[in-house]
């Protein structure tokens, strides 16, 4: 698709308006820290108007900890959600809609002191992570689907550095001369409002996802006007002919849920190195380092530690720029092994700094290029690919639930780590790094031995790839999917229908038996007999015996039931007669073993074969 690969302004103004939900996300990460005395004075003053007694150190911590942890709650709920509402609604009206989400949390936290209500706050928070969570899986969806393959990993990393650059305002904003003071902190939680204001006017001027319009809505026409104002071309064979073939495999592939997921072995390969990825983000000790590092400036005597934190931060989008330009060059894979390991040796020498920090001073400084360098090399691999690379790993019909499970996996982490990481480090001291340590080389065996390249590839190539390895790893033939949607499922009755309509010179027990051996072939045995009819449907003039003949029995059975020759099934008599009037059950043991040729055949064995998939009969022993 090189012909369609430049960056235009139509593309740029798409992917930048759908990144200020990255943004969003990135502010309401950090915004929270700064404040903490402030909020803490304002939760204990609250409790002491209405119960007339200062509030405990123990409930302080929890109703901090509570706000705090809540965001992530949020997250969570908010990411199992992305696929219920794109594939309804698309994609850009479903970043549309998240921003009602963060009108109303910006209203409960920026109002909450003015009400003296601490709960507001709390439930502002859980409802701008619900919105964040909507966010990080609509934003890499969105973009990735309407950018070029040759710079979608450059464009795709732009979600991480919008989320960067909103820490870092976040960090900036929360300086006690700025808004992170007793006045006008309400105003810094609230802030949220004006970059929600900001996407909602620009939204309504970038287009659908061409991909959704096409392989999802089937409106040809339209994809292919978004595609010329994306591309800033006419000339979009290459992408549309990209995506009709992407199309006609959607059609054999059903609407995957989260179970389908694990269930499936052509799925299960790339959903657990989603999971990984996610993981070897949220636990690489990213947000550890942070939570050391005001206490590491102190220590070697910064008078400001948080313009120190602010430092660090602008490192954090310095390198996401790097990333960024160097991402299509270099390809997906590189990059995360290169930061993986970079952020394990930073996490060594930081352990050993931290562990002799009281005995040599200048380790101080030796800590503090720990931390830039870890936070460098997190920015360069683990930061941004996790988020882009879920998209690209999965086709159009699992993407949605696939991005919902990495979603969830990334804020479950963020959670977990958030929740536990004090007592673990008041357990294992400035040795806690060595738990990340270990967990950082994992990742980096994961990812070097399970993890493939995405660069320069097609969406369908990199499905493909996980196909052809599901299939060389199982001795069992993974049906097609023809039937999994209405729309499918008609397709291809109507295919078989036509084509045994015109098929004149076969007999009846010959097509009979060409779907009977498809469908019992499930052991070595009838393999054999498939090897033969193969051969023998396409000229014997008499019905076979034995074994062959009740196999094609019951063909002809199937044959009168489901597909009678040369009638036009609509999708509603399709689903009646495959849910209702055939009253068969789908059984695991006649599921196929193996892929047969059937040269010489007119219509499609991968529609004859899909048969098996959703229809089986339940006297099968009794006939075969």
């Amino acid at each position: 698709m090189e012909c369609g690969g430049k960056v235009t302004p139509q593309l740029m103004m798409a992917v930048g308006t759908a990144v200020i939900g990255s943004l969003q996300f990135g502010y309401n990460t950090g915004v929270i820290n700064a404040p903490q005395n402030i909020i803490e004075g304002f939760y204990n003053e609250t409790w002491s108007n209405r119960f007339s007694e200062p509030i405990s150190q123990t409930t302080l911590t929890a109703l901090w900890s509570l706000s705090v942890a809540i965001f992530s709650v949020g997250g969570m709920f908010g990411s199992f959600s992305v696929g219920l509402f794109v594939n309804r609604f698309g994609r850009r009206n479903s970043m549309l809609m998240a921003n009602v989400l963060a009108f109303i949390a910006a209203t409960f936290m920026g109002f909450s002191k003015l009400a003296a209500s601490f709960e507001m706050l709390i439930i502002g928070r859980f409802i701008v992570g619900l919105y964040s969570g909507l966010s990080t899986g609509f934003v890499p969806m969105y973009v990735e689907e309407i950018s070029p393959t040759s710079v979608r990993g450059a464009l795709g990393t732009l979600h991480q550095l919008g989320v960067v650059i909103g820490i870092l305002m976040a960090q900036i904003f929360g300086i006690e001369s700025i808004m992170g003071n007793a006045s006008l902190w309400p105003l810094l939680l609230g802030f949220t409002l004006l970059p929600a204001v900001l996407q909602c006017a620009l939204l309504p001027f970038c287009p659908e996802s061409p991909r959704y319009l096409l392989i999802n809505c089937n409106e040809e026409s339209k994809a292919r006007s978004v595609l010329m104002k994306l591309r800033g071309t006419e000339e979009v064979s290459e992408d549309m002919q990209e995506m009709r073939e992407e199309s006609q495999k959607m059609m054999r592939e059903k609407k995957v849920t989260i179970p389908d997921l694990f269930r499936s072995p052509t799925y299960r390969h790339p959903i657990f190195v989603a999971i990984m990825l996610q993981l070897s983000q949220q636990l690489s000790g990213i947000n550890a380092v942070f939570y050391y590092s005001t206490g590491i400036f102190e220590r070697a005597g910064v008078s400001q530690p948080v313009y120190a934190t602010i430092g660090a931060g602008v490192v954090n989008t310095v390198f996401t720029v790097v990333s960024l330009f160097v991402v299509e060059r270099m390809g997906r894979r590189p990059l995360h092994l290169i930061g993986l390991m970079g952020m394990a040796v930073s996490a060594v020498f930081l352990t050993i700094a931290m562990a002799l920090l009281d005995q040599l001073r200048w380790m101080s400084y030796v800590s503090i290029a720990a931390i830039f360098s870890f936070v460098a090399f997190f920015e360069i691999g683990p930061g941004p690919i996790p988020w882009f690379i879920v998209a690209e790993l999965f086709s159009q019909g699992p993407r949605p639930a696939a991005i919902a499970v990495a979603g969830f996996s990334n804020w479950s982490a963020n959670f977990l780590v958030g929740m536990c990481f004090q007592y673990v480090e008041q357990l294992c001291g400035p040795y806690v790094f060595i738990i990340f340590i270990v967990l950082l080389l994992g990742f980096f065996v994961f990812t070097y031995f399970k993890v493939p390249e995405t660069k320069g590839r097609t969406f369908d190539e990199i499905a493909a790839s996980f196909r052809q390895s599901a299939g060389a790893g199982s001795d069992k033939y993974s049906a097609p999917e023809e039937f999994s949607t209405l729309r499918g499922m008609q397709t291809a009755f109507t295919n078989i229908c036509e084509r045994m309509g015109r098929s004149q010179e076969l007999s009846e027990f010959q097509r009979g038996t060409v779907i009977g051996c498809h469908l019992c072939n499930k052991s070595s045995r009838d393999s054999c007999i498939i090897r033969k009819w193969k051969c023998v449907g396409t000229t014997a003039t008499q019905p076979p015996s034995g074994r062959p003949r009740k196999l094609m029995e019951w063909g002809q059975q199937m044959l009168r039931r489901i597909v009678p020759r040369g009638h036009q099934l609509s999708a509603e008599s399709v689903a009646t007669d495959l849910q209702t009037s055939c009253g068969f059950q789908i059984s695991s043991r006649t599921v196929l073993q193996q892929r047969v040729s059937w040269n010489g055949f007119p219509w499609s064995s991968s529609c004859i074969q899909a048969i098996h998939h959703q229809v089986q009969c339940k006297a099968l022993d009794a006939m075969v």
